[in-house]
């Protein structure tokens, strides 16, 4: 990393407040292994997990339990698990997008190129997305527990402080 990324990255705050969203038909609380990963990996980079929901895999449900989120001032980030497929039960995509204000097409692009080389070919099914709206960032991540960790890990925590030191300014 080179001398002003590092500079730029030290500026951002150690700690923001996020909010999970999961999206399914079937999950419950206790069977919910994708938003606990996502809880389990925000906390332990030091971020706040401010609420968690789970609410049908329908694109009204959806904006709407985002769009009350993004109302509290206090949620800067909002990770969504579930739903980004093609199948016709699959509308977490469009019920996010046309929320967005901004996109951040890079995210989708990188996290394909990882789940290729993880799940090959299959990668280029998933429709996950991130963007911002006003000084909120949104992640939009597939339903399976290891597509939520590889993008925590690899991209969302590394990131995250830094997106939202962005969306200050």
């Amino acid at each position: 990393m080179s001398e002003p990324s590092i500079e730029h990255k030290a500026q951002a705050p150690a700690s923001v407040t996020c909010f999970i969203l999961t999206v399914s038909d079937t999950r419950t609380p206790d069977t919910d292994t994708s938003g606990h990963a996502i809880l389990e990996l925000l906390e332990a980079a030091g971020h706040t997990v401010l609420d968690y929901a789970i609410v049908k895999d329908d694109p009204l449900q959806v904006a709407s339990a985002v769009r009350a989120q993004l109302a509290d001032e206090r949620v800067r980030v909002i990770i969504t698990t579930g739903g980004t497929g093609v199948s016709s039960r699959d509308g977490t995509y469009e019920a996010i997008d046309g929320l967005l204000e901004k996109r951040l097409h890079g995210f989708g692009e990188l996290f394909r190129m990882l789940s290729f080389q993880e799940i090959g070919s299959a990668a280029m099914m998933s429709r996950a997305t991130a963007g911002t709206v006003a000084r909120s960032a949104i992640f939009v991540l597939p339903g399976s527990e290891s597509a939520v960790r590889l993008a925590m890990t690899q991209l969302i925590v590394p990131e995250l402080g830094h997106v939202v030191q962005q969306l200050n300014k």
